[in-house]
């Protein structure tokens, strides 16, 4: 093709591309992005004859890219990222900001922080809103789509495009009710109790059960629920044991007495997880800052 042709290709075209490529659907990239289906396929019409190459081609019920299509993405998706981070515009003020922030999190992560965040939000920028989706182990992708603006978790992506900032500091200890019996003596006690254990709706486990399971160790699991949240009520009333984050001492679990764990396991460090896009961002950064003060408040407390 000639030089022209791709030249002439402007840069919603290529984040219609980018949106077919993830959604692996025209019908869902056009609800994605606010447009027609029509105008999606003409869109693809127009990026086929300036590649020269199909890009997507019917399979079964549904859409699948071509080589080329999966080759060519992650240069198209670092393209704009990059145009994206061009300064432009005025600077950014908080109090007349008006947009919404997607925070990827677990119940525990949520309840810990973003209450706190939501409070400066309406104090200083009442125009932020905040979204909050769920997450057990959260994937990159989540950030590369921009399926939400920032993630909390434990686990930090062995990937250069992804950013990670450390908010605070935990340990994962036993809780138990003290109505019905005593904190577990040792390991022996602690394996042959009953357990009430999270496994995420998305299929993960916790770190603590992959652990154990590389050591060859399983926990006699009563009752799973997918969700933090669901400990308690199945907790209280009962000689069953529940393992979590010791920061929800203070909240969710916080009718409950608890122990450490009877035996060896690392503490963990919360971070903060975005793009490399939003890096210099002004909006997004200063979202940032507060997620990191409201981490650094509670950090104070806890000492």
């Amino acid at each position: 093709m000639k030089a022209i042709d791709i030249l002439n290709l402007d840069l919603r075209s290529l984040v219609t591309f980018m949106a077919v490529l993830d959604e692996s659907s025209v019908s869902r990239a056009a609800a994605r992005l606010g447009v027609s289906q029509s105008a999606v396929s003409h869109t693809l019409d127009r990026l086929r004859l300036a590649f020269g190459d199909p890009l997507f081609v019917k399979s079964g019920r549904g859409i699948v890219p071509t080589e080329y299509a999966l080759r060519t993405g992650p240069h198209i998706r670092q393209l704009l990222d990059d145009i994206r981070t061009l300064p432009s515009g005025p600077p950014f003020e908080p109090a007349t900001a008006e947009f919404t922030f997607t925070i990827a999190a677990n119940d525990y992560q949520r309840d810990l922080l973003l209450p706190g965040l939501v409070n400066i939000l309406r104090e200083q920028a009442p125009g932020i809103h905040l979204q909050v989706i769920p997450s057990g182990i959260p994937n990159p992708d989540m950030l590369r789509k921009e399926a939400c603006d920032l993630v909390i978790s434990p686990h930090a992506p062995e990937a250069t495009d992804i950013m990670q900032r450390g908010l605070m500091g935990d340990r994962m200890v036993v809780y138990y009710d003290q109505n019905e019996r005593e904190a577990p003596t040792g390991i022996n006690d602690y394996m042959s109790a009953d357990h009430i254990t999270v496994l995420f709706s998305t299929g993960e486990k916790l770190g603590l059960d992959t652990t154990l399971d590389t050591r060859g160790i399983k926990r006699k699991s009563s009752v799973m629920v997918p969700n933090f949240s669901g400990l308690p009520a199945f907790l209280r009333g009962t000689t069953m044991l529940a393992s979590a984050p010791e920061r929800m001492s203070n909240q969710l679990m916080r009718d409950f007495a608890y122990a450490p764990l009877p035996f060896e396991y690392n503490p963990f460090t919360l971070l903060m997880l975005w793009h490399r896009r939003h890096q210099t961002d002004p909006a997004h950064r200063w979202v940032r800052n507060q997620v990191n003060s409201v981490a650094a408040t509670m950090n104070g407390l806890h000492n």
